[in-house]
C-alpha cells in the first residue's frame, strides 16, 4: 500500500516540472509578496499545511510551527490536536485555521469549532479527505472514528461560525461548486499526499477550479510544493496561496521556530526571483500567460 500511495506524489512531481515558465525582464523591479486573505495581511503567500502531531517530529511541535509562521510573516494551518494544542498556538500571535477531521460524531465538530472559536484561531475548516482509511472502509485516525460528510452536514459546520470555513481535500470542480454552495470561505486543493493511488495532480485540476469558483472563494494549494519555484507555478495557475508541510519539518527540527521561519523566507526568496524573472511585481499581477507544458 506504500507504494501505491508513492504514485500520486511522483505523478505530482512529474506535473510540476512539467510546467516551464517564460522569461520577462523589461519593465520588471523587486516584487512584493504581500498578500490580504480573511482580512488579515500577511507578508507572503507560503502557509505552513494542517500538519498534526509535530510533537514527534520536535518538542512543542505544533506551537513551533505557529511560531515560525508568525515570525515568517505567514498564515498558518493547524490539524489533528487537542484543545491545549490549538490554544498554545494561537497564543503565539500567529494566525491558525484549525483544520478538523470528519469525526463521526458531528458534536465532536462542532466543540472543536467552539474552541478554536475560544483560542482566538482566525479560522476552522474539515478535512474531508480523511473519511476513508489508506486501504478500505471508514478511516481511524489516533483511535477516533471518521466519516464522509453530506452536504447539509457541511452546511451546518458552516453555519456553526462566524470564522472563515476552510475545506481542504478538494480535487475536483464537483467538490468546489459544492463548497461555494455551503458558504465555505476558501478550500485546500489537495490529495492529502497521495491519499489515494493516482489521483489528479492539484495543479492539473486548480484551472478548472478556479475558473469556476470564480473569486468567490480563496484557494489554497497543498501536495508537493518543494520550492518557490513550485509556488510560483501554482499561484501562476490560479491559486491564492499555497501550503507546505514536509519541507518544514526537518527544520523545525533542528531549529525549532527560526527553522520554520527560515524554510519559509526561503521559499519566498525563490518565489520573489521567479516573479523578478517574469516582470511580475505583485502577487496579483501573475497568471498563466508565462506557463508552459511540455508533453506529459
Amino acid at each position: 500500500m506504500g507504494i501505491e500511495r508513492m504514485d500520486s506524489n511522483q505523478i505530482t512531481r512529474d506535473y510540476f516540472d512539467s510546467l516551464l515558465i517564460e522569461l520577462r525582464h523589461i519593465d520588471s523591479e523587486i516584487p512584493d509578496t504581500s498578500l490580504t486573505i480573511f482580512g488579515q495581511r500577511f507578508e507572503n503567500p507560503i502557509a505552513t499545511a494542517a500538519l498534526s502531531h509535530l510533537y514527534r517530529t520536535a518538542p512543542d511541535g505544533m506551537t513551533k510551527m505557529a511560531e515560525g509562521a508568525k515570525l515568517a510573516g505567514s498564515l498558518c494551518f493547524s490539524g489533528m490536536g487537542e484543545e491545549e494544542e490549538i490554544q498554545s498556538m494561537c497564543a503565539t500571535g500567529a494566525k491558525v485555521i484549525k483544520i478538523i477531521k470528519p469525526h463521526q460524531d458531528n458534536q465532536v465538530v462542532f466543540r472543536k469549532i467552539r474552541e478554536a472559536e475560544a483560542a482566538g484561531a482566525l479560522g476552522v475548516g474539515m478535512d474531508i479527505d480523511h473519511a476513508f482509511s489508506w486501504q478500505q472502509g471508514y478511516d481511524v485516525c489516533e483511535g477516533l472514528h471518521m466519516r464522509p460528510k453530506s452536504l447539509e452536514e457541511m452546511r451546518s459546520f458552516v453555519a456553526a461560525t462566524k470564522l472563515p470555513f476552510v475545506v481542504k481535500g478538494v480535487l475536483s470542480v464537483t467538490d468546489a461548486l459544492k463548497c461555494l454552495e455551503i458558504g465555505a470561505a476558501g478550500i485546500i486543493v489537495s490529495h492529502h499526499h497521495g491519499i489515494v493511488s493516482h489521483a489528479i495532480p492539484p495543479l492539473m485540476i486548480l484551472p478548472k477550479i478556479v475558473e469556476a469558483v470564480g473569486g468567490k472563494m480563496a484557494i489554497f494549494v497543498d501536495c508537493g510544493i518543494e520550492s518557490g519555484m513550485d509556488a510560483f507555478k501554482a499561484l501562476a495557475l490560479g491559486a491564492d496561496a499555497v501550503c507546505i508541510g514536509r519541507p518544514i519539518m526537518p527544520p523545525l527540527k533542528e531549529n525549532g521556530a527560526e527553522g520554520v521561519r527560515d524554510k519559509i523566507l526561503e521559499f519566498n526568496n525563490q518565489l520573489k526571483i521567479a516573479m523578478e524573472r517574469t516582470a511580475f511585481t505583485s502577487l496579483d499581477q501573475i497568471d498563466s500567460s508565462v506557463i508552459y507544458h511540455r508533453n506529459f
